[in-house]
């Protein structure tokens, strides 16, 4: 019988069927303060001047890793033969997977954990068995009641990623007695941070491997250097489970050199790490956010709305992790120490902003001003009085270019768009009389409507302090303010008067000096108004004014740096604290 067309075509694995690649859900605001990957602290830039010495064979000859497991040997006090280096502890874990598993044996894990792990088992041939692990101390007798025949990877992720929770050398030997027939894996990547390293006294154990790494305190997750530690036998498996050149020359020559020169960097590194994680523990505190008593290079959320967090986060430029939409770890966060002290004083102050905001800023119009008939139509009216064909579609792509909180000079760059040059005063004039109107004829402004309810903006008056941060002159301002009867709902109107237009921040620090606030949320509807709130230390949101395509505008606020696009003001009742 001939194969059906299904049967013709390539098929994966079982272990590759169905899942996804590894790829970790980032915000896409542009961030420069990057605390989701657990890195560590940066090297003096002089140590990649130490490949110089080594010349062109560097790059041209395959790598020769004996002389830094003999480096590594000699920091433990262990022959070379018991020391694998590999592509970071990834590769570590994944050649100690393909070791020793197989169909028909098990890893016996606790969840949450490194995630890739129970992958690596599964490509393996492996099966996972899993055990809840958030806090507390080690799940130890529910793994010992779980060992049988078939178990022959039982992994102690400690401290634990993501949580940072710690076993003891009590845990493991307990797991390694009871199990002599499987190998027992300490991933010990976070240990520096931890207030115990395991690795002396598990190495006296027939059945360990330790898994450790120079990527998280020493700072070289660049150059994926990872090693292993354990019994010579087990050892040679992995050496065999996987490629001959797996770290490559480069790598192997700065972290040889990296752990040659150091003169105590890493250790005030990793105290400034630790004095963070305890500060950051009391901020979220102060904030009724639960987390674990992490001992790894980061803080682990347990509660709170954490993709709320990190969006609000991004909006000021720093990455955290997140898991949105993930069954266990959707309501949780990550934040790793940066072990600096400005950046993080700059991470203090986002939390603070985020979580217990003093003050909420609109710009006006596109946010509580329709003026898509008013402003948008005195533009379009404005150029094609000048001769310009000018649509309403020209605006939005000005708009989004930056730089255009002014809407005399917006229409002066329609026209200039469209090969027009009209001096500066006369768009103006023409556009004020569009606006304002004449005698015996109401000007646009007259079209103007309220976006949001005023019962809306009463109430979130009553609970936080309100201010307008807007280009317009300020008796466009006053006029729609007086004319919707919500003047007195806001503190303060920072207006085109009052100094530089956005995207300078010089308005938003403005209107915070006037409410004698220094943490507060904006709101507005275009990149200006986006820029001119972060670089002012702000929280950025926005909305999509009316009109324009939803989607579209939504993806240039963020990734112009808006935390999140709300459908509407509404929204905001259910965000504030």
């Amino acid at each position: 019988m001939p194969a059906s067309s299904s049967q013709r075509k390539p098929q994966p694995s079982p272990g590759v069927a169905g899942v996804s690649a590894y790829k970790v859900p980032r915000h896409p605001a542009p961030i420069d303060l990057k605390l989701d990957s657990n890195e560590g602290m940066e090297p003096d830039p002089a140590l990649l001047e130490r490949l110089y010495k080594y010349g062109a064979d560097v790059m041209r000859r395959y790598p020769d890793a004996g002389g830094l497991q003999e480096l590594l040997a000699g920091r433990f006090g262990l022959p070379p033969a018991r020391v694998i280096v590999t592509a970071g502890a990834d590769d570590a874990l994944d050649r100690l997977c393909r070791a020793v598993l197989a169909p028909g044996r098990t890893l016996l894990l606790t969840n949450p954990s490194f995630e890739m792990l129970p992958r690596y088992a599964r490509l393996a041939g492996g099966a996972v068995r899993e055990f809840p692990w958030a806090e507390g101390p080690f799940p130890t007798e529910e793994f010992l009641g779980a060992i049988d025949a078939s178990t022959a990877l039982i992994a102690v992720v400690s401290p634990n990623n993501p949580t940072g929770t710690v076993a003891t050398f009590e845990d493991v030997e307990r797991l390694a007695n009871a199990a002599p027939h499987a190998v027992v894996l300490l991933d010990h990547a976070y240990v520096e941070f931890a207030g115990e390293d395991l690795t002396g006294r598990a190495l006296g154990l027939p059945n360990v491997v330790v898994v450790r790494t120079l990527s998280k305190a020493w700072g070289l997750a660049g150059l994926r250097t990872g090693y292993a530690l354990g019994p010579e036998e087990l050892i040679g498996w992995m050496r065999v489970a996987g490629g001959p050149y797996a770290v490559s020359r480069p790598s192997i020559a700065l972290a040889a050199a990296r752990l040659e020169v150091d003169r105590g960097e890493s250790g005030a590194y990793i105290s400034q790490v630790k004095h963070e994680r305890s500060r950051l523990q009391e901020l979220l505190d102060a904030h009724g956010v639960p987390h674990t008593e992490s001992q790894g290079n980061f803080v682990y959320t347990t509660g709170g709305d954490a993709v709320w967090m990190r969006d609000a986060l991004a909006g000021l430029g720093i990455a955290v992790r997140a898991w949105p939409g993930h069954p266990e770890l959707g309501n949780s966060l990550r934040i790793t120490c940066p072990g600096n002290e400005e950046e993080f004083g700059r991470l203090e102050r986002g939390l603070h902003a985020a979580l217990a905001p003093e003050a909420i800023l609109f710009d006006m119009d596109g946010v509580i001003a329709d003026v898509s008939r008013s402003y948008r139509r005195a533009i379009i009216e404005t150029a094609r009085h000048f001769g310009a064909p000018a649509e309403f579609s020209d605006i939005v792509s000005i708009k989004a270019a930056g730089n255009a909180n002014d809407d005399w000079g917006v229409t002066h760059r329609v026209l200039a768009k469209h090969g027009h040059e009209v001096p500066y005063e006369d768009v103006k004039a023409r556009f004020q009389e569009l606006y304002l109107g004449t005698e015996g004829r109401p000007g646009f402004c007259a079209d103007e409507a309220l976006l949001c309810t005023v019962e809306l903006l009463r109430g979130l008056s009553e609970r936080i302090p309100l201010a307008v941060v807007t280009g317009r002159p300020r008796e466009d301002a006053d006029r729609f303010l007086g004319a919707h009867g919500i003047g007195g709902l806001f503190r303060t109107a920072v207006v085109m008067e009052d100094g530089p237009l956005k995207p300078d921040p010089a308005s938003v620090r403005l209107a915070l000096e006037r409410l004698g606030v220094s943490r507060a949320w904006m709101i507005g509807d275009t990149p200006d108004d986006v820029r001119a709130a972060r670089a002012a230390g702000v929280v950025p949101l926005a909305v999509v004014p009316p009109g324009e395509d939803h989607e579209a505008s939504s993806g240039v606020l963020l990734r112009a740096g808006a935390a999140r696009v709300l459908q509407n003001l509404d929204e905001l009742t259910g965000l504030l604290p």
